[in-house]
């Protein structure tokens, strides 16, 4: 049996690109244009693929192509191996941001989407037309899961939690928004400029991401309304921020919406936006990284396109990684 690394020696590992975008794009045509490569050429580096893994890999079923059980397998593993090896090639060189090719992963909730999506993939399609953002949608589990989900992507959006105290994380303010509280504009509940405390606590809510086993949760939202001394009687639960206002808007509820998100929504859903009855500590949204990522050149510049999208669309310096400016290992009193 080989050991291996002669199995890997034996491996043209230019074929663990055309893999991957193969599981990606599951049609030979578009990983080829991916790849830059002819479609013969990718043709048959699907048949070596094949007989390397003694399996099909992609199986043709009423005209198009879906995955092995075994590719399926495969999906993550390549994802991984070749995101390593493009950072190993890009360890101490330049970055043409105008020629890469370079996929950029930053998970964030879709609040953050809402707020920063349409400035930074702006930025990317314009500086970079040939690299991939990939855009992971935040989960609740992301707080508890954050010292691995920090090693395999370039960014993440997030309030500091306690979960946060990981020696080896960077982070850097991004965005600060307000809390207020938001009723559809035929709600008669409420009055026209802000919520009293007594109406709050008697009304129903719907809340995003909301735990009745775990009042207050990490989750924002659940620390403000415990601020606001509310425990919820929650009408709608619903595990995303920017589906409240939808599920609001035709009812005689209310929710605790960040003000950005609430402003862009009223734009075009009947909402009336009201203040709160007392103060609520404002969200502060940071960019976190893995140290390692400190001097790479390519991850630099993302950094500093989102950044540059949270202040509008700006590029921002990058200062030195060495805890001064506005980056920092970021510590928790």
């Amino acid at each position: 049996m080989k050991s291996a690394t002669s199995r890997l020696a034996g491996l043209d590992l230019n074929l663990l690109i055309v893999l991957r975008e193969l599981l990606r794009e599951r049609n030979v045509t578009r990983a080829a244009e991916r790849v830059g490569v002819s479609q013969p050429a990718v043709s048959a580096a699907l048949a070596r693929l094949r007989r390397y893994f003694d399996d099909d890999l992609l199986i043709r079923r009423s005209g198009r192509y879906e995955l092995s059980a075994l590719a399926f397998q495969l999906g993550e593993q390549v994802e991984a191996v070749c995101e390593g090896v493009e950072r190993l090639l890009a360890t101490g060189s330049r970055f043409d941001a105008a020629t890469s090719r370079r996929e950029f992963t930053i998970v964030m909730s879709d609040y953050a989407v809402a707020v920063l999506g349409q400035p930074l993939a702006g930025a990317v399609n314009a500086a970079a037309p040939h690299a991939r953002l990939n855009v992971v949608l935040v989960r609740e589990s992301l707080a508890a899961n954050i010292t691995q989900t920090i090693r395999v992507v370039d960014c993440v959006v997030s309030q500091a939690t306690s979960r946060f105290r990981i020696p080896e994380i960077r982070s850097a303010p991004l965005l600060t928004d307000r809390w207020v509280c938001v009723v559809a504009a035929g709600n008669r509940r409420f009055g026209e400029e802000s919520a009293d405390l007594g109406e709050l606590a008697t009304a129903t809510w719907v809340v995003p991401y909301h735990d009745d086993a775990e009042f207050p949760s990490v989750v924002p939202v659940s620390r403000q309304l415990s601020r606001l001394g509310v425990r919820p009687q929650v009408a709608v639960r619903v595990d995303s921020f920017h589906a409240v206002p939808y599920l609001l808007a035709s009812t005689d509820h209310v929710a605790l919406m960040q003000e950005r998100l609430a402003r862009e929504c009223a734009r075009h859903l009947p909402l009336r936006i009201l203040a709160c009855p007392t103060p609520l500590e404002p969200l502060e949204a940071r960019l976190w990284w893995h140290e390692r990522h400190d001097e790479e050149a390519g991850h630099r510049w993302f950094r500093r396109l989102v950044l540059g999208a949270a202040q509008g669309g700006t590029p921002v310096p990058v200062p030195p990684a060495d805890g001064s400016g506005a980056e920092s290992r970021h510590r928790h009193g």
